[in-house]
């Protein structure tokens, strides 16, 4: 049984939610946190690399790499599944580098690394993307599996992507809280705009992954069901 709701609309709702979990994360990281650097003195700046990066780099457009068959329901399914790689394989790269910060920074401020939850998700949450999008290039790209095969594995295909991308919005919604907590216990005021920007962006980012999910397992299009006669009209 079908949802019986078309996917556009969720893709237009997730599409103005990740505008605004862009925004937010962008004016917390710029305007609350000081900056974004590669390098400098302040290690802070350094960090704030992470969240912009996992967010918009890694969560953001592997989003938009789930919805791209029901955003272009029309267009050619081979240009459609290109895109659906290209997307996702910039994702895992930035994503990368998201993590690569977070150890820059950690390291450069003599912090351990690895620690807590929210790391030790992080890095199994980007090591199953990464086997997700080279078995999706073996069987569905080069050198491609027989059409049977990947009929019978397009399913767990489509299943485990979106078990490794519910897993990564956990990831950052403990990330979210782990940070906060962190400003808290060193003088952030608990009901501040700065703790307020923060948990309504964690708040926008479930909304958001919520609408993928739904868009990406909606149908593009509404078909009657084949046992379904229409009622006539007089």
């Amino acid at each position: 049984m079908g949802l019986g709701v078309r996917s556009a609309p969720f893709t237009y709702v997730a599409h103005a939610l990740a505008l605004a979990a862009a925004v937010m994360v962008l004016v917390w990281c710029i305007q609350f946190r000081g900056g974004l650097a590669f390098e400098d003195t302040n290690k802070n700046l350094i960090f704030n690399l992470h969240p912009v990066l996992m967010l918009i780099g890694y969560i953001i457009l592997g989003s938009e790499a789930i919805m791209i068959y029901r955003v272009l329901p029309t267009w050619n399914h081979d240009t459609t599944k290109l895109i659906h790689l290209i997307l996702h394989a910039i994702a895992l790269v930035l994503g990368s580098f998201g993590i690569y910060f977070a150890f820059k920074f950690h390291n450069e401020s003599g912090i351990a690394n690895l620690y807590s939850l929210h790391s030790w998700l992080g890095i199994g949450t980007i090591s199953l993307y990464g086997i997700q999008w080279v078995f999706g290039f073996v069987a569905f790209f080069f050198p491609g599996a027989t059409p049977n095969v990947r009929k019978s594995v397009l399913p767990w295909h489509i299943l485990f992507g979106l078990f490794v991308y519910i897993l990564a919005l956990a990831t950052a919604e403990l990330g979210f809280l782990e940070k906060l907590t962190f400003l808290q216990s060193s003088g952030l005021d608990k009901y501040g705009a700065e703790a307020f920007l923060v948990n309504f962006t964690a708040l926008v980012v479930v909304l958001f992954g919520a609408s993928v999910v739904v868009a990406a397992i909606a149908p593009a299009r509404l078909e009657e069901q084949q046992d379904y006669t229409p009622i006539p009209e007089n």
